[in-house]
């Protein structure tokens, strides 16, 4: 479960006040670090300041004895009880000691040159020492900075450095979330009209939202689905009304039959004479409920198919053989000039030739051939049955591929598909990533099979 609210506002306001904490923070650390170099910069210079100060005065023998005897005229000078002073001799002896604190004496390596560091014996403690000669003896001097009050300085420095990025990133929550209230007002807007939209209003449309170009994307790309929507769910509609004109022929036939014999006693060649007939209205009922299934499976997303190399020549060649019959009674002549080799369904490939060819008898022209030929392409591979007869009408070509579509509908056969057969051409060729295409002229009629090139070998 994802810990972001589900408001896209919200998540935009949040995700604007991470950036800016993370930016005021970074900003704050900067300038937190920057000035503790600073200071800390400003406290060495100062203990060295007095290191070089204490030497001057060491040239002097009566400043050194009044130190000594009135150590607080130099604790006066360093100003404040932060600050710490020592002078040693060889012997370890402490002739001068400024010490408000208390803190025990560091010890220290020698120091012929002036030193820096922190106290091993008190980490609060910033010292600098080194180590003189004099006329008389050698002596030690230190100079300390006890870093409390830095750190309280810092201390309250960081607090109001969280409290600035703290109220920094509220501010910034609240300003972001105003923000992207109004930013995503169009978005709301656009999920209000495509709220309104149903299968009654399919034809509306989202409006283009040319200032915004991110929903102008978005809502041509919904226009577009939308369209494909409203033309799907006409090819539905219209299948659906197909389909009950297709079927209602049939059972009324077989109902006004059935009851036109029921009138009156028939006789026994009568009652074969219907069952017969009937038997034709069942056998095209069957082809269609069968065309329906197989068009309803192939069109299935997660259908699959299997690939097998195919030989063209030997596939139409049996198939050529099945329609002999076929073919003789309108003194039709099958031509079988395909010579290439396919990596498809064997099955689905032979039911759209056979549904090409089948068409091709049906609807060509007596005493005229029928060919079958296969051609390489710089694509892929053409595979087209081609036969002679009337022209078809150029309206007529883009639907010829539709269900139930027929460019004259009183030229029923009874052994035809149904007009599905083209339609399961269509889906076959769908299937194995292909199309089917028709041209028609006084030439003849071709329906050509295309295959993308991966598919040919």
């Amino acid at each position: 479960m994802s810990l972001w609210p589900r408001t896209l506002s919200l998540r935009l306001a949040l995700m604007f006040a991470l950036v800016s904490a993370v930016l005021l923070g970074a900003v704050g650390l900067y300038l937190y670090q920057s000035l503790q170099r600073e200071i800390a910069w400003r406290d060495d210079q100062a203990l060295l300041g007095r290191l070089l100060r204490m030497q001057t005065l060491i040239g002097d023998s009566e400043s050194v004895d009044l130190l000594r005897s009135r150590p607080q005229l130099y604790e006066n000078m360093l100003g404040n009880r932060d600050n710490l002073l020592w002078v040693i001799d060889k012997n370890g002896q402490r002739l001068i000691e400024i010490n408000p604190l208390a803190l025990p004496l560091p010890s220290l390596s020698p120091a012929s040159a002036a030193k820096l560091a922190d106290s091993s014996d008190s980490p609060a403690l910033r010292l600098a020492w080194v180590d003189i000669s004099t006329t008389n003896s050698r002596l030690t001097l230190i100079a300390g900075k006890y870093l409390g009050e830095r750190e309280q300085m810092l201390s309250a420095y960081r607090l109001k450095v969280v409290l600035a990025v703290t109220v920094g990133a509220l501010l910034a929550f609240l300003l972001g979330w105003l923000v992207s209230q109004r930013g995503l007002k169009p978005v709301r807007q656009l999920a209000t009209r495509a709220a309104t939209i149903d299968a009654r209003h399919l034809h509306v449309r989202l409006e283009p939202f040319k200032d915004v170009r991110e929903l102008s994307a978005l809502s041509h790309a919904l226009n577009q689905m939308l369209g494909r929507l409203e033309q799907g769910f006409a090819q539905l509609s219209r299948f659906s009304e197909d389909l009950a004109h297709e079927m209602r022929t049939p059972l009324s036939n077989l109902m006004g039959q059935t009851q036109q014999t029921l009138d009156r006693s028939r006789s026994t060649e009568e009652y074969q004479n219907l069952l017969a007939s009937n038997q034709e209205e069942y056998e095209r009922l069957a082809r269609m409920i069968d065309s329906m299934l197989f068009l309803a499976r192939t069109e299935q997303p997660g259908s699959s198919i299997k690939r097998e190399s195919v030989d063209l020549q030997s596939l139409v060649g049996q198939l050529c053989e099945y329609f002999e019959g076929m073919a003789q009674e309108r003194g039709i002549e099958l031509i079988n000039m395909a010579s290439d080799t396919l990596n498809a369904d064997p099955e689905l490939l032979r039911r759209a030739l056979a549904n090409l060819l089948a068409n091709a008898l049906r609807y060509g022209a007596p005493d005229t051939p029928v060919t079958i030929r296969s051609l390489h392409t710089t694509n892929g591979l053409e595979v087209s049955v081609h036969n002679q007869g009337d022209v078809i009408a150029a309206e007529h070509l883009p639907h010829l591929f539709e269900r139930f579509y027929r460019c004259d509908p009183s030229r029923n056969q009874p052994d035809d598909s149904g007009g599905l057969g083209l339609a399961i051409v269509r889906s076959i060729m769908q299937a194995h990533g292909g199309k089917v295409s028709v041209t028609s002229s006084h030439l003849g009629t071709d329906l050509v099979l295309f295959f993308p090139i991966d598919l040919s070998e």
